[in-house]
């Protein structure tokens, strides 16, 4: 195991890795920005060093500052977090050239699944269902055009550099398509810095299933189980769960085992995500994989008794996994709710600055994972999730009765925030039934008035 490690992130992430490697005996280094000088997780940490100013461009995706941070305290390994640097492929080479481990998968790897395009050819080679698509990339609007003549609209255009829902198109007829064809790439090329776009048969008011993975250095891969994460507004998460509800066994082992067919067809290790869409006649199809932890990895880890954090310290210091797949069980149901501070009555602005009254939910069956306490300025700077309310119990209907008990006791003022929103969520018939969610569904029936 690692002896000293640097995290190159902020907020909750980087307290929950504080804590995963406090556990591991691990020393940690945090680096911060000046918005975050003040923060209260940087005292947990054995060493604090500032690497910039507010903008994510001067610190947190700062690339030579972190590296000089962690040449300067003398550590052993650097861990991204989510978001950032977490998926930057150029990011974990110059870690790894300047001797310094990259806690995350390989950057072969990093690079074959961050291309979309070459993303679905791998997906394609171990057997995993895909949606029709365009077969590589679409370089004109008039080649867009025939492929989706072939396809049949819908047709959506995707980045091939892709992620967070940015590059996306949807069009229903060539009209639409023509369009959608320039905005979607110039949107990539800003985004991205490729400009790459393909082209897939659109799956509509489908249900997102995604499989977390864990592979080690040795070849081994596990994976462990599935979350359901269709609760979305704008292509963003706000309510996820483990296991999926309504799903067939068969169903449920048929996704899983595709996820992990895909994770050893790519030689991956770490871990990771395999997402899919689900249709309404169960058919599901290969979206994408996401080469690092989730944010919402704290339901996997409920449901399984596995600290995901600590297996990437692991794996990363040249362990293998210490069970198999047959060891790996379901117990109960875990759900959980971002909280983030924005108004949805006001079309979810954000919602900065000082927190006057805060008590965080607690309780039987609760976790809160969070950075924020009342005093805590909000920065306009960065993501606006203050924390991540998880429950977990033997039921899905006992976790949804615990999730709505505490977000009746959370309080935060006078930020304004999603707690209200995933309150009605978790009451709603159509989640309470489970399975009966999509991902357009929110803005479909619940903010279309």
């Amino acid at each position: 195991m690692f002896s000293r490690v640097l995290i190159a992130n902020r907020g909750e992430v980087a307290l929950r890795i504080i804590r995963a490697c406090r556990e591991c005996g691990v020393e940690t280094v945090a680096v911060f920005s000046e918005a975050d000088r003040d923060a209260s997780y940087l005292h947990l940490a054995d060493e604090r060093i500032c690497i910039g100013e507010a903008p994510a461009s001067e610190s947190y995706l700062n690339i030579a500052r972190i590296i000089a941070a962690a040449e300067i305290a003398d550590v052993e390994a650097i861990h991204p977090g989510y978001g950032f640097l977490a998926e930057n492929a150029h990011f974990a080479e110059v870690c790894r050239d300047c001797r310094i481990e990259f806690i995350g998968p390989s950057v072969e790897s990093m690079r074959a699944l961050g291309d979309k395009i070459r993303a679905k050819e791998l997906a394609r080679a171990a057997e995993v269902p895909l949606a029709p698509d365009s077969g590589g990339a679409v370089e004109s609007v008039e080649r867009a055009v025939e492929v989706a003549d072939r396809l049949g609209y819908p047709v959506t255009l995707k980045a091939a550099a892709g992620g967070g829902g940015r590059g996306i198109r949807m069009a229903h007829n060539e009209a639409t398509l023509r369009s959608s064809f320039e905005q979607a790439r110039a949107e990539a090329e800003a985004a991205f810095a490729d400009g790459r776009l393909y082209m897939e048969k659109c799956i509509e008011n489908f249900r997102h299933i995604e499989v977390q993975i864990l592979g080690d250095t040795s070849g081994n891969v596990v994976h462990l189980f599935e979350r359901e994460c269709s609760v979305q507004r704008r292509r963003q998460k706000l309510v996820e769960e483990a296991p999926a509800p309504a799903l067939d066994p068969n169903l449920r082992e048929a996704i899983c085992n595709a996820a992990v067919r895909l994770a050893k067809e790519v030689g991956y290790y770490n871990a990771g995500t395999v997402e899919f869409m689900l249709d309404a006649d169960g058919n599901f199809y290969f979206l994408e994989v996401n080469t690092r932890i989730q944010v919402e990895h704290p339901v996997t880890e409920m449901i399984t008794g596995e600290d995901l954090v600590k297996w990437q310290l692991r794996v990363a210091s040249g362990e293998t996994l210490g069970f198999a797949q047959r060891d790996v069980a379901l117990n109960g149901a875990s759900i959980e709710c971002r909280i983030n501070a924005e108004d949805p009555e006001y079309h979810f602005r954000p919602s900065p600055g000082r927190i006057e009254a805060f008590v965080a939910p607690g309780g039987p069956r609760v976790r809160w994972d969070s950075h924020v306490y009342q005093g805590y300025e909000i920065p306009p700077t960065y993501d606006s999730m203050v924390g991540k309310l998880i429950v977990h119990a033997p039921t899905r209907a006992e976790a949804i009765a615990a999730g709505r008990r505490a977000l009746e006791e959370f309080v935060i003022h006078p930020t304004k925030t999603t707690a209200p929103l995933c309150r009605e969520i978790l009451s709603h018939d159509r989640f309470i039934r489970g399975g009966q969610w999509d991902t357009t569904y929110i803005e479909r029936e619940m903010l279309s008035s």
